[in-house]
C-alpha cells in the first residue's frame, strides 16, 4: 500500500506548530487592521500573462521559479509565486480605484508558490501576510507601511532585525543609470545567461548573490547618484518620517529586490539569525504595475512578510511565543447518564466561550485522566452515578492537584470565575 508524502520542498502545518504561525500571521495582520487596511483574498492562481508582465519576463520568479500550466479549456495558468500582481489585478476589476476614496488600502494572507531548490527557511510553498497601498503617491504612506511592520515584528518581540532602504528611482532618472550601469556591466566577465539579463535589466545583476559576480561589482556605478531631484526629495522624506517614528534602518544602495515593478522607495526586512535566507520580508513603491497590467496610472506602495521565515526568526532569538490554551476545561464522564450530562456541560461552557473538550470513546477513568493531561487543561471536570444522584461534579484543578465538589447547575459559573 502506498504512503503518500507531502510534495518536495512544501511542508504541513500540524497542532502545537500551527498555533504559532496563526499567531504570527495575526501579529502582523493586527496594526494593519488598525490603519485602515481592509482584507482581501484572490484565487491560488491567475493567467500566466499578469506575472509575467507583473513581475518581469527577466526575473528568476518568471523565468524558473512559477509554477505554470494549461487547462482542459486551454488556458495559460499559474500558481501564484508573489501577492501584488493578484491583489492589484482584482482591486482593478472590481474598480475599487473609482470609489473616490484613495489610497485603497488593503492586507491579505495565504499561500504562494515557487519552484525552489528546497532549504531551510526557502520552499516551494511558503505563507505570507501582505499589505498594499493603491492610488497615491506619498512618501508619508510608504513610511507608515514600513512602520507598520517595524511594529508588527516588535510586538512579537523580535528585536535582532534590521530594515535596509533604497530608492530605484522612477522613469526619468531610472533610464540614465540604466545606461551607465549596462556600460559598467558589460565589460565584466559574465556567463550568457547574466549577459542576457545585462540587455533586459542590468539592475537584477547587482542582486546576483554568487562571489565570483559580487567581486567584479566592485565599482559599479551607484543609483543615488543618479537620482533625479524629486526622487531624492521624495527619499529624504521617507528617511525622515522614518527617524521622527523612531525607526532605525540602514540604507542599502545595492538593494534592488527580485522584481521588475519596483520604482522609488524599496526596502527590505532582514535577520541576522537565518543564515543565507536572511530576508524575512520587504517591498517598496511600484508606481507602473498598474498601468503594465492594463490598468490606468495608480502609484502604489506595499510589502510582503514571510510568516514561515517570522517563525524562525523568532526560534533564532529564541523567543517562546504566549499561546492560549486550545482547552481550558476537560470532561470525564464515569457511565452513560454521566456522558449525556456532562456533553451538556461541555456545550454550555463552549457557548460560555471556554474552550472545553471531551473525553470521547467511552474511556475508563484512567485513560480519560491520560487525555485531559495532554489537553493541557487547567480544569476537569469529573462526574459518575454518585455524584449525579447528589447533583455535583467533581471540580479538579490541574495545577494543584486538588479537586472538589460543585452543584452541577453553578459547574459554567464556577469555571468561568476561576478563569477569570
Amino acid at each position: 500500500m502506498t504512503t503518500f508524502q507531502a510534495p518536495k520542498g512544501t511542508y504541513d502545518l500540524i497542532p502545537p506548530d500551527s498555533a504559532k504561525y496563526l499567531a504570527v500571521r495575526e501579529a502582523i495582520a493586527a496594526p494593519l487592521r488598525n490603519s485602515g487596511y481592509g482584507y482581501i483574498e484572490t484565487p491560488g492562481f491567475e493567467n500566466v500573462e499578469l506575472f509575467a508582465r507583473g513581475v518581469g519576463e527577466s526575473t528568476d520568479i518568471v523565468t524558473k521559479e512559477m509554477y505554470a500550466f494549461e487547462t482542459k479549456g486551454g488556458d495559460r495558468l499559474a500558481l501564484r509565486p508573489e501577492g501584488t500582481a493578484s491583489v492589484l489585478r482584482a482591486a482593478l476589476e472590481a474598480n475599487l480605484h473609482k470609489s473616490g476614496n484613495l489610497p485603497v488600502k488593503l492586507w491579505y494572507s495565504g499561500s504562494y508558490y515557487r519552484y525552489e531548490r528546497p532549504q531551510k527557511g526557502r520552499y516551494r510553498h511558503f505563507s505570507q501576510v501582505g499589505a498594499e497601498a493603491i492610488g497615491a503617491e506619498d512618501p508619508a504612506l510608504d513610511a507608515e507601511l514600513i512602520i507598520l511592520a517595524d511594529q508588527a515584528y516588535r510586538s512579537l518581540g523580535l528585536s535582532d532585525f534590521r530594515i535596509l532602504l533604497n530608492s530605484l528611482g522612477d522613469k526619468e532618472c531610472r533610464p540614465v543609470y540604466r545606461d551607465a550601469l549596462q556600460g559598467f556591466l558589460r565589460g565584466l566577465d559574465l556567463d550568457e545567461d547574466t549577459r542576457r539579463r545585462v540587455d533586459i535589466n542590468p539592475l537584477r545583476v547587482l542582486d546576483d548573490k554568487r562571489d565570483s559576480v559580487q567581486k567584479q561589482l566592485v565599482g559599479a556605478p551607484l543609483l543615488r547618484d543618479y537620482l533625479c531631484d524629486g526622487c531624492k526629495a521624495y527619499h529624504e522624506e521617507v528617511r525622515e518620517l522614518l527617524t521622527a517614528a523612531g525607526v532605525v534602518f540602514e540604507d542599502d544602495e545595492k538593494l534592488v529586490r527580485g522584481l521588475d515593478y519596483y520604482t522609488r522607495t524599496t526596502f527590505e526586512f532582514v535577520h541576522d539569525g537565518l543564515g543565507s535566507q536572511s530576508a524575512v520580508g520587504g517591498g517598496g513603491r511600484y508606481d507602473g504595475l498598474s498601468e503594465m497590467i492594463g490598468g490606468p496610472a495608480l502609484p502604489s506602495v506595499g510589502w510582503a512578510l514571510g510568516v514561515d521565515r517570522t517563525v524562525l526568526a523568532l526560534e533564532a532569538e529564541g523567543i517562546e511565543l504566549e499561546l492560549p490554551a486550545s482547552t481550558s476545561v476537560f470532561a470525564v464522564p464515569l457511565g452513560e447518564e454521566a456522558r449525556r450530562v456532562l456533553f451538556g456541560v461541555v456545550t454550555r461552557l463552549r457557548k460560555a466561550g471556554v474552550a472545553a473538550d471531551f473525553s470521547y470513546g467511552g474511556k475508563g477513568l484512567k485513560g480519560a485522566m491520560k487525555s485531559a493531561n495532554r489537553s493541557g487543561a487547567r480544569y476537569t471536570v469529573v462526574a459518575g452515578e454518585r455524584d449525579l444522584a447528589d447533583g455535583v461534579v467533581q471540580l479538579k484543578d490541574m495545577e494543584s492537584g486538588e479537586q472538589a465538589p460543585v452543584a452541577l447547575d453553578a459547574v459554567v459559573e464556577e469555571i468561568r470565575a476561576k478563569l477569570g
